[in-house]
């Protein structure tokens, strides 16, 4: 097994946001580099922030002011609108849309096609399921699904 030092640098490409989060930190304290990888076809606004270990797919959209915290997955055509804070080791799916100045809790998942109303705070560890319209505050620990979203229970 080779050691951390021969590698100029890691990413950790495991979807669970849990056990990719807990990977990371692993790794920091063994002393890895972590790097960031952007597909050259995402648009990252040169005045947005990512973090290390994060991923942005190809079509992805990073407008200005937002805040991408270590370890994030900005999945295929997502689109993150100015001033959004995206916490640690968050999961944004494909297609899904955040308007201006969405934050995001540390391992939530936002589900494919959901798109969140501007100004709204999605909690730690929540689920948005596929398709849903969020348009009110999130706590944490909690799924949500539809048009609007609402609390599963």
């Amino acid at each position: 097994m080779s050691r951390l030092a021969d590698f100029d640098g890691v990413l950790v490409a495991i979807g669970d946001n849990r056990i990719r989060h807990a990977k990371l930190l692993e790794l920091q304290a063994a002393g890895a580099r972590l790097v960031t990888l952007v597909h050259p076809a995402a648009t990252v606004s040169r005045y947005a922030a990512i973090g290390e270990g994060a991923v942005v797919f190809a079509g992805a959209v990073v407008n200005a002011g937002a805040r991408i915290n270590p370890g994030a997955i900005l999945n295929t055509c997502c689109s993150i609108d100015h001033d959004c804070l995206l916490g640690d080791a968050v999961h944004i799916s494909p297609g899904a849309r955040l308007a201006g100045g969405v934050q995001v809790g540390d391992l939530s998942w936002i589900g494919i096609g959901a798109s969140v109303r501007q100004l709204i705070c999605i909690g730690q560890r929540v689920m948005v399921g596929a398709g849903s319209a969020v348009i009110g505050d999130i706590p944490d620990d909690v799924t949500v699904a539809g048009v609007p979203a609402k609390r599963m229970r």
